[in-house]
């Protein structure tokens, strides 16, 4: 558990098969991205922001497989809907709360931020209630690369649209009824989707004939790429992954 003590580094290399060397090395990469943290002659313990460090790397991996924001939504589209299902089945009366909390702010929310807020808090709702930690963990990643197509759109669509598909969902979760719960998300899904496409076609519309939808990599989307990734709780190989790549694709 987070805080943690590992047992001793011969313990852990005999329990894994390996040599001592080998060992060390993989938990110094461990160490470098965050996930633990040694304390000279006292051991080595889980970081207690394990779950926070971890997440770190995928939002990175995303960002240089340059996934695009389709298949981002495909995926929501393949596994959203049945968490939603799961969370009819599973969710607490604190799961319920919270729910309800999330569409209250959404309804008194005043800025843009505010709104975005209360959407991810909704959506995290979900996926904290259908009881499986992996998925938590993995839709907040994928949530959070989505946040600025959700920003745009959210100043083009009026409040009570996203709303009202918030508050089927939470009608379908509180009464048990996990089919429900599926339909509708699969339905806020597909609309915020097609929403999306619209809004870019618009955009793609008043650019040049000879402008490019995608722009190459540019200097300054590598400095700040390099900025968020020359942090200590990134591993050097996802530094050299993202160098090899970065470099095959100058011209």
């Amino acid at each position: 558990m987070p805080g943690g003590k590992f047992p001793p580094e011969r313990e852990l290399a005999k329990d894994f098969g390996v040599n001592r060397g080998s060992l060390r090395q993989a938990l110094k990469v461990l160490e470098i991205m965050g996930v633990l943290a040694q304390r000279q002659g006292d051991g080595t313990y889980l970081s207690t922001s394990a779950d926070l460090t971890l997440k770190e790397p995928l939002d990175f991996l995303v960002l240089v497989d340059d996934i695009s924001h389709h298949e981002l939504f495909e995926t929501r589209m393949i596994v959203e809907p049945e968490l939603a299902s799961r969370a009819a089945q599973r969710a607490t009366a604190e799961d319920l709360i919270g729910l309800r909390k999330a569409i209250l702010a959404m309804e008194r929310c005043r800025t843009n931020q505010e709104r975005l807020d209360a959407d991810l808090a909704f959506h995290e709702c979900i996926f904290r209630a259908s009881g499986n930690r992996i998925c938590h963990l993995l839709f907040r990643v994928i949530h959070r690369n989505l946040l600025t197509s959700m920003s745009k759109l959210s100043t083009r669509v009026p409040l009570d649209r996203p709303l009202t598909f918030h508050k089927r969902i939470y009608a379908a979760i509180q009464s048990r009824d996990s089919e429900e719960a599926r339909r509708q998300m699969l339905d806020h899904i597909a609309d915020t989707k097609t929403l999306l496409n619209v809004g870019n076609q618009d955009s793609r519309a008043g650019m040049p004939t000879n402008s490019p939808v995608q722009p190459a990599l540019g200097n300054l989307t590598f400095l700040t790429v390099l900025a968020k990734i020359n942090q200590p709780k990134i591993c050097s190989a996802c530094k050299t992954q993202f160098s090899t790549r970065f470099l095959t694709s100058l011209p």
